[in-house]
């Protein structure tokens, strides 16, 4: 299939937004990216917000399971009761596992009805979707060239304290619930991770989400590459819902910086 503009659809189950490369109307490498659940949370407002405008790829969004289109039953207020219920297990570790586990599937099929090359992708998130990506790298199902994250969550206890600290509760630990932290603890697994990795940060972001990718920097070594975004926080874009919104400054500045990236580490 060749197009000039986005394409929207189900790969395997799974909502997705694809760009088409900058230039080439030959088979093309992919980049595939997960959203947020803060702002930009949806497949579309990610693809708007970190478009990789100048890259001679193919960038798929997908979109989170339990978000969007694939929201519990119930919709918005059940996933906040599931969340509130208990965030790491309920929403944390099946979101994760299940988007992971889904790549494969959908990745197959977006070969077959797109033009993307049989090689190496990039995998890119920013928040819970850098978990998505770090953890299909780790996996190492899918070969993965380079990725790039965003805001990320690289270890869950940090981010589930920052979420303590954002609504006021305190979160209820079980033997459980640590057990599925330290498994989404990328510092711990760092030699899993055996493509580069671009890590950026907002300055202003808390630091659960700033001083684990700094260690994941250290412990990667020159592997990696850190990179701080002045006065920014944790969220890509303004819109409070799931429709995409004009690119703030930040987001620019991290789609450059991702788009940079991947041209120097996809081919």
């Amino acid at each position: 299939m060749q197009t000039t503009s986005a394409v929207t659809g189900v790969a395997a189950g799974v909502p997705f937004t694809a760009l088409p490369p900058a230039a080439t109307t030959a088979p093309a490498p992919a980049v595939v990216t997960w959203h947020l659940m803060d702002p930009p949370r949806s497949e579309h407002a990610m693809a708007a917000a970190l478009p990789m405008a100048g890259l001679d790829a193919w960038r798929v969004y997908l979109g989170l399971p339990m978000s969007g289109e694939r929201l519990p039953g119930g919709g918005p207020d059940e996933f906040f009761r599931l969340a509130a219920e208990d965030y790491v297990l309920n929403v944390a570790e099946p979101v994760t596992d299940q988007a992971a586990a889904e790549l494969p599937a959908a990745l197959a099929e977006l070969r077959r009805t797109l033009s993307i090359a049989d090689a190496p992708i990039g995998v890119a998130g920013g928040s819970a979707g850098a978990t998505i990506a770090l953890e299909v790298l780790a996996r190492g199902e899918v070969p993965v060239a380079a990725a790039a994250v965003v805001s990320p969550v690289v270890q869950l206890a940090a981010a589930v304290g920052a979420n303590e600290r954002r609504y006021e509760l305190t979160y209820p630990w079980s033997e459980r619930s640590r057990a599925v932290a330290g498994r989404f603890d990328f510092v711990r697994r760092a030699a899993e991770l055996t493509a580069p990795v671009l890590l950026v940060a907002g300055e202003e972001d808390d630091a659960a989400f700033r001083e684990p990718a700094a260690a994941l920097h250290r412990a990667l070594g020159e592997a990696s590459r850190l990179v701080l975004i002045p006065g920014m926080e944790h969220a890509l874009a303004d819109e409070p819902g799931l429709d995409a919104a004009p690119q703030t400054p930040h987001a620019a500045a991290v789609d450059a910086e991702f788009t940079a990236w991947f041209r120097q580490h996809l081919r």
